[in-house]
């Protein structure tokens, strides 16, 4: 008969070989972190993860295969840093600053990231504010035919080029003034939809009547845009929604950035040295507080 003792070691030894039973069934395959090992380092499969998510455009029968050209340029890479760091090639001027610069740049991404993250999303109201406040982007979108024509010419050639122009019933007599007097130019056709035209081109073009020209300075002359056609082609406040919240919440998280960057640089002590000492010093370049939508 068994003592409290001897039922206690029963009952673990019973515990046991159930265990030892269970891991003798179908085993799971745990996925290893790492993917490659090359000498004595290791490539993860978290390395491999985020270059293969900076491909745009995978379809999904493509990410495996995606996967192991990256992972063999991972490995080559790799072969690559042993043999430069064998050569102190990491100490070089030019290396490490270029180095060091890789490495402010990814930190204060990461931090700018983070401080935009506490952007407020788009509510309706201010999706469909945005939509009416840009007719030549959504209801009024169009599809551009334009027309550039880049001329060389003297500041004391423009206004006569400006009244050749105004006076040209067609595009092609203006082309043939140019070249009855011997002016140098270029010409180039492109058919651009609404949104990537640059904003400011775009609230100058959406103005434009199909046919019409327009001059503009241009280093070492003028450039003439001609709207040789456009194609009315609307978006709805439903289709554009998506893309406009996209673009509320990025601009809030660069406002938020550029604000905090503000912040910082009331509260720190900044001392210009040198020659930049000399020159008056500027607020920070508007790219340099942004945000990544």
């Amino acid at each position: 008969m068994l003592n409290a003792a001897g039922l206690a070691r029963w009952l673990a030894a019973g515990a046991l070989a159930a265990l030892v039973l269970a891991g003798c069934g179908e085993k799971k395959e745990v996925p290893s972190p790492i993917a490659a090992r090359v000498d004595k380092h290791e490539i993860s499969n978290e390395l491999v993860n985020f270059v293969l998510q900076q491909q745009r455009g995978l379809r999904p029968e493509q990410v495996d295969a995606a996967s192991r050209q990256i992972l063999d340029r991972l490995i080559d890479q790799q072969l690559a840093i042993d043999k430069a760091e064998d050569l102190g090639l990491e100490s070089e001027p030019g290396v490490a600053v270029a180095l060091e610069a890789a490495r402010r740049d990814i930190l204060s991404r990461a931090y700018l990231e983070k401080v935009g993250a506490d952007a407020a999303k788009a509510t309706p109201e201010d999706v469909k504010k945005y939509y009416d406040s840009k007719p030549a982007l959504f209801a009024r979108r169009r599809i551009y035919n334009i027309q550039e024509i880049m001329i060389e010419a003297t500041p004391e050639q423009i206004p006569g080029l400006r009244e050749k122009l105004s006076a040209a019933t067609k595009i092609d007599e203006f082309l043939g003034e140019l070249k009855t007097g011997g002016f140098k130019f270029a010409g180039n056709q492109l058919v651009r939809p609404a949104e990537q035209l640059p904003p400011n081109s775009l609230e100058t073009v959406s103005k434009m009547s199909d046919g019409q020209a327009l001059m503009l300075p241009a280093p070492g002359g003028v450039q003439v845009v001609v709207l040789a056609g456009s194609q009315p082609q609307p978006v709805t406040l439903e289709q554009a929604r998506p893309a406009i919240e996209q673009a509320i919440l990025s601009e809030r998280r660069a406002r938020l950035a550029e604000d905090k960057i503000k912040s910082l640089r009331a509260g720190a002590k900044i001392e210009y040295i040198g020659h930049f000492a000399q020159a008056p010093a500027s607020a920070p370049a508007a790219s340099a507080a942004s945000v990544p939508g």
